[in-house]
């Protein structure tokens, strides 16, 4: 990404006995990033790191990321919301909102990772409402644009039918539906280098834990 600078941020709030004292400031949150003015702190990668880690989004699988790693997806996801807000795109239906966070809530429960102890009640509904609507606004967005031309399938299914060794032959629906989930993925990978270029990004160093 364009315009990552580097600089570290916290909030320091002054604590009375501390003051009294003569201690000065006690750091109770520290900053991750900030993304056009809009804040995130080092609890929100955290929690961000141990939703990915436990695959608390249902169809997906287990994903252990570096804090930086974890930050940089909660940037990504940020800036696509804010797209969504301006734009005034996407939506959440409540029942599937209710479907998802059910099985989420199952994923969470039967996750090993101690990490999901620091998951406070409530927020795994917000992670997946933020998730939900973030996927429904990048729909609307992008995907929805992309196609698969049937020579290119033709052409893919020629080349996959003649490979030696190549098994069982793919239908064309399988063909077009790979090749479209993979044109959809690279078209969201460049919306979201072209939005963050074009955005105000502070990234706080990060000290793994």
């Amino acid at each position: 990404m364009k315009s990552l600078v580097p600089i570290l941020l916290g909030l320091l709030f002054l604590s009375p006995a501390a003051s009294r004292a003569g201690e000065g400031y006690r750091v109770y949150e520290s900053t991750a990033a900030s993304v056009n003015g809009e804040v995130l702190f080092v609890s929100d990668v955290e929690r961000e790191a141990c939703f990915l880690r436990c695959a608390a989004m249902p169809g997906s699988g287990e994903e252990i990321l570096s804090l930086r790693e974890a930050r940089d997806r909660l940037v990504l996801d940020t800036l696509a919301l804010q797209e969504q807000r301006k734009l005034l795109l996407g939506a959440v239906d409540n029942a599937t909102l209710e479907e998802v966070l059910r099985e989420a809530e199952s994923r969470m429960a039967a996750c090993p990772s101690p990490c999901k102890r620091e998951i406070a009640p409530g927020e795994t509904r917000e992670w997946i409402r933020r998730k939900l609507l973030r996927r429904d606004f990048l729909d609307r967005r992008v995907a929805v644009f992309v196609d698969v031309k049937d020579d290119d399938v033709r052409r893919e299914l020629a080349r996959r039918t003649s490979a030696p060794g190549s098994g069982a032959e793919p239908t064309w629906e399988q063909v077009r539906k790979e090749m479209l989930e993979a044109r959809i993925a690279q078209e969201i990978r460049n919306w979201e280098t072209r939005t963050a270029s074009k955005s105000r990004l502070i990234l706080s160093p990060m000290e793994e834990r």
